[in-house]
């Protein structure tokens, strides 16, 4: 059974961090994406940033890019998301997630949340 913890969220002022981590449980598989997505409230939810489990390639929406970097603990078998520069429109639940597909795939940002599998729970960020 696989299962997704997230943690980290919480409420901080505009131009502070924090960082999100996921805890993956029951399943390793060295050809994952793994990928943050956020809802803000009364919106759909969006892609945020992902990495492929092989290499470490990633890939940023143009929001993230600068100000987030994702990365990943093979041994922990835990994705982190550093969220720096915060701003009131990150404000949302923060969702990661797992799914099986090429490097290439994930790295380019082609995916969507249909090719991810296993989903966290999500966590609260706040940003005011």
């Amino acid at each position: 059974h696989v299962q997704l913890v997230e943690s980290g969220g919480g409420s901080v002022q505009a131009g502070g961090s924090l960082r999100l981590s996921c805890a993956a449980s029951g399943y390793t598989y060295n050809r994952n994406c793994m990928a943050w997505f956020r809802q803000a409230p009364g919106k759909d939810r969006e892609r945020v940033a992902a990495i492929h489990a092989f290499d470490g390639s990633t890939f940023y929406t143009d929001s993230a890019k600068g100000r987030f970097t994702i990365s990943q603990d093979k041994v922990k078998n835990t994705q982190y998301l550093q969220m720096n520069s915060l701003k009131p429109e990150d404000t949302g639940f923060y969702y990661c997630a797992i799914g099986y597909m090429a490097r290439a795939y994930c790295s380019s940002g082609s995916y969507s949340e249909a090719d991810f599998k296993y989903w966290g729970e999500g966590t609260q960020v706040t940003v005011s």
